[in-house]
């Protein structure tokens, strides 16, 4: 498979993508924990099916020491035991905040809540951040059909 469109070879994409990369490398330094961020990227990613994403997401988690009962079972998170709550939250703001056009309303008071709960101020504007660029960038990819599994943990700084 073949992209439709080398997007680092476009100096506009380029450039616009230099600032979305520069957003997900502060969101790297933010106190909300590695793991959340990883499985929260990953669910997005599945969710948008966006085989890149999910290529490097599972590959990044994995050799951060994730294990691959918790990767292989983020789709269907509410009915696994292996999440704390506070995953379960971010998984669950997640879906709501990248399935917005399917919430009439958005996300919910009552997700917003629960994850109010486990997560401090600046956490919780970490993970808004984190959701809302890796839903960029699954759009661009999904758009330009990047082809995945070829990923290497590392490989993009």
């Amino acid at each position: 498979m073949d992209a439709r469109l080398n997007l680092m070879a476009s100096p506009v994409a380029a450039k616009a993508l230099k600032h979305i990369i520069a957003a997900h490398t502060v969101l790297a330094e933010s106190t909300l924990p590695a793991a959340t961020r990883e499985l929260v990227m990953l669910r997005a990613s599945q969710i948008n099916g966006c085989a890149g994403c999910i290529d490097m997401h599972t590959k990044e988690a994995a050799h951060a020491g994730e294990t691959s009962v918790r990767l292989n079972l983020v789709a269907a998170w509410r009915e696994a035991t292996v999440f704390t709550d506070a995953e379960r939250a971010a998984l669950e703001l997640t879906e709501q905040g990248t399935r917005i056009a399917d919430a009439a309303g958005g996300v919910t008071d009552e997700v917003w809540a629960n994850a109010a709960k486990h997560y401090d101020e600046d956490q919780l504007a970490a993970l808004v951040c984190v959701i809302a660029v890796i839903n960029a960038f699954n759009r661009g990819n999904v758009i330009t059909q990047q082809p995945a599994g070829d990923y290497q943990p590392g490989q993009h700084g």
